[in-house]
């Protein structure tokens, strides 16, 4: 994944929802570049030139473009992240039960290769075809547990 790639991806996304790629949706889009799942919050603080309604509306209308995906867990805030198949970035989530902090983790590759077979069986069993899957795994982070 290149940083102009992406922009290029999100114009394209946006356009074909009639939407352009404005600066305050480019500066969110800059912010989850470099960075894992974070809320609302936390965007905030690192780009203080957006504002609070704006950021909130920008990230719900970048997630119906399939550009941001939208973590939701048992804490006050959703968390925000690109979508990976913007990145190309295939992971899934540690969630803490307690503090909500979010950790991306990446599955060996024989355990993902399991993962979708599994999966795919389930949803053929189910009548399903399988697009992909999002694994989110809830516990307590290290920190909570001290």
């Amino acid at each position: 994944m290149t940083v102009p790639s992406v922009h290029d991806d999100v114009s394209a996304r946006l356009a074909h929802l009639g939407q352009s790629y404005t600066a305050n949706r480019r500066a969110i889009v800059d912010v989850l570049i470099g960075a894992g799942p974070l809320t609302l919050p936390e965007l905030l603080d690192r780009r203080h030139e957006l504002a609070q309604s704006s950021a909130y509306r920008n990230l719900a209308l970048l997630a119906d473009a399939g550009v941001v995906r939208k973590i939701i867990h048992d804490s006050d805030h959703a968390r925000y992240e690109l979508d990976e198949d913007l990145t190309g970035h295939h992971h899934h989530h540690l969630v803490c039960s307690n503090c909500g902090t979010v950790v991306d983790v990446e599955l060996p590759g024989d355990v993902e290769r399991l993962l979708d077979r599994s999966l795919a069986a389930i949803a053929t069993a189910a009548g399903f075809a399988l697009g992909r899957h999002d694994l989110d795994v809830h516990g307590t982070c290290a920190t909570c547990r001290a």
